[in-house]
């Protein structure tokens, strides 16, 4: 029988579509990809191009030789303008707010044909080191009120350009699903006293049905609501409500994390496009008791039709708990030659 499953967190609803169920086998994405080159001309993001992107932000240099490894631009068609301010303007029903934020790009490897699938776990722990280093730098400046870091991988999930990179949008606002997640999280705490993520993590653990994976400060799940196929959160075990609470330590370990899971889903679906993105609590709710930050990856399986646009409310055909088991029995040691399982 179908069944309607509750968010914890956001209390939205999911329809686990058990009448027309895919095992998590049917879900491998079945398609040619065409190999990339290492290196292309054309390419903005690519070493000696550096003249085609916007001046730097900053750079994390390759040791001894001064060529880049990772690298921060401005979006050159970015969403927000850094050189406004963000006044606002009420006439009426009308509210308006000039269009000031930061939009970066992190480009993650010179390498062209580079995926963080396949990277090894100290060149993630880069890209993670400069996402703090630009999280903790936004941060600081007032006028901003919440950063979101993102990537997108494939056609499906909205690349536009192919060479590896995320991005970062730090807007003068927090939008309005943020802030209604904050407010279920804060009435839950308000009424029980704890952190719903943290009681939410101490189950999953007990329970391990929808367990991918756990380390010494990380747990990587399936959503007992999982609006999507395969939708992976990863959590720290320690409460934190802010990515840029983060240990040095704790972040190799992340990048480790992370690299596993993606690995999983490159050889498990055959490199599916996904989406990731950090959920974290703004910076003015530093330390706050009732949010905990994850990262949440998208693989993007399905698509939004008319249900979803008119309801929202998602309909998942692989049961949660069978993602889970289908993740863990990925063995990477035979596909991509390493230790991680």
């Amino acid at each position: 029988m179908p069944e309607l499953r509750q968010n914890f967190i956001t209390k939205e609803w999911v329809i686990i579509a058990t009448e027309r169920a895919k095992r998590p086998e049917d879900m491998v994405v079945r398609r040619e990809h065409k190999p990339l080159a290492g290196f292309v001309p054309t390419c903005p993001f690519c070493p000696g191009n550096e003249d085609k992107t916007p001046p730097e932000v900053m750079r994390v240099p390759q040791p001894g030789d001064g060529a880049w490894k990772v690298r921060v631009v401005p979006n050159k068609f970015a969403a927000l303008a850094r050189d406004q301010e963000p006044l606002r303007t009420i006439h009426r029903s009308r509210r308006t707010i000039n269009g000031f934020g930061v939009h970066d790009v992190i480009i993650e490897s010179p390498q062209h044909s580079a995926m963080i699938a396949l990277m090894d776990d100290e060149h993630i722990a880069e890209i993670l080191r400069t996402y703090k280093r630009r999280f903790d730098e936004l941060s600081e400046d007032p006028r901003i009120a919440h950063i979101t870091i993102f990537k997108n991988h494939g056609q499906d999930a909205g690349t536009s350009l192919e060479h590896t990179h995320s991005q970062l949008i730090a807007s003068p606002v927090i939008s309005h699903q943020v802030r209604q997640r904050f407010h279920e999280v804060l009435r839950h705490y308000d009424e029980y006293g704890e952190c719903p993520f943290c009681q939410m993590i101490e189950e999953e653990l007990s329970e391990q049905t929808r367990v991918v994976m756990v380390t010494k400060n990380f747990v990587a799940l399936q959503l007992f609501a999982s609006p999507t196929p395969f939708c992976t959160h990863i959590y720290p075990l320690r409460h934190m409500a802010t990515f840029g609470d983060i240990s040095a330590a704790e972040l190799s370990e992340l990048a480790g994390v992370l690299r596993a899971m993606l690995a999983k889903l490159y050889v498990g679906l055959q490199d599916p496009d996904f989406n990731y993105t950090i959920r974290t609590a703004p910076a003015e709710s530093v330390g706050v008791r009732y949010f905990h930050w994850y990262l949440s990856i998208i693989p993007r399986l399905t698509r939004v039709a008319g249900f979803e646009l008119g309801s929202g409310m998602f309909i998942n055909t692989v049961l949660p708990e069978a993602a889970a088991q289908f993740l863990r029995e990925v063995k990477l040691e035979r596909a991509l030659g390493t230790s991680t399982t």
